[in-house]
């Protein structure tokens, strides 16, 4: 039977705590696009990043409609820029997304449970996974496969979530043989603008699923999404 997402957050939650997690309180994560106004040249969008983790930083995000994405990390300052470039930037109907919930930590894991909204209307469930001992992913996905598991009660994939095995996020490297070969994303060491990208991608998803007219969107249980990540304690 479906659970409305307030019901599933809490049935996560008790989950958690009934392991030993420790609830240390709420987090935030939310995103605001901007499109140029199409006199300005092709359209490009700049997507603002907020987590609460970082209450003085700003996260940009540069679209350049070319499969090019341009990252930036700045003071909060930065929101009043944006504010005032509104004879260039036109900000997007509907566009604000956040990530709001609780926050535990495990040992060295930290678990965040959100409930995505968009316009105050409830897109589904999202959560992140934190292993703060170590910071590659290749190194340690199969521990964060096993906390995951150990609550949400059903087996995880074994693969690699995709944004770290997509061609966006592969690189080319030359290796002591002077010899080019391919570099995946999950050995490259972590930093927090995986964590914004991520975020990121699933507030893509989630808006483009907003477009979806109401009777092609099948009813079920709540929507859980999930995204690992790491980060220096």
């Amino acid at each position: 039977m479906g659970k409305t997402g307030a019901q599933a957050i809490d049935n996560l939650s008790k989950r958690l705590l009934a392991l030993g997690a420790v609830h240390t309180g709420q987090f935030l994560v939310d995103c605001e696009s901007y499109m140029t106004a199409p006199q300005h040249g092709p359209s490009k969008v700049v997507h603002v990043i907020h987590n609460s983790e970082y209450p003085v930083t700003t996260f940009s995000i540069l679209d350049t409609g070319t499969g090019k994405q341009i990252p930036l990390i700045a003071d909060n300052i930065f929101d009043l820029v944006i504010i005032k470039m509104t004879a260039i930037n036109t900000n997007k109907k509907q566009t604000r997304i956040e990530s709001k919930g609780a926050r535990f930590e495990y040992g060295d894991f930290i678990v965040k449970l959100g409930s995505v909204t968009m316009t105050e209307n409830f897109k589904g469930i999202l959560i992140e996974i934190e292993y703060r001992a170590c910071l590659v992913v290749s190194f340690c996905w199969e521990l964060i496969r096993e906390m995951m598991e150990s609550f949400l009660g059903t087996t995880m994939p074994k693969e690699y979530p995709a944004y770290f095995t997509s061609q966006t996020h592969t690189h080319t490297i030359v290796n002591a043989m002077g010899q080019q070969q391919m570099h995946a994303k999950q050995n490259d060491t972590y930093d927090i603008m995986d964590t914004v990208n991520q975020y990121l991608e699933h507030f893509t998803n989630y808006r483009k699923q907003s477009n979806i007219p109401q009777s092609q969107v099948a009813a079920g249980p709540a929507n859980v999404t999930m995204s690992s990540g790491l980060r220096v304690g």
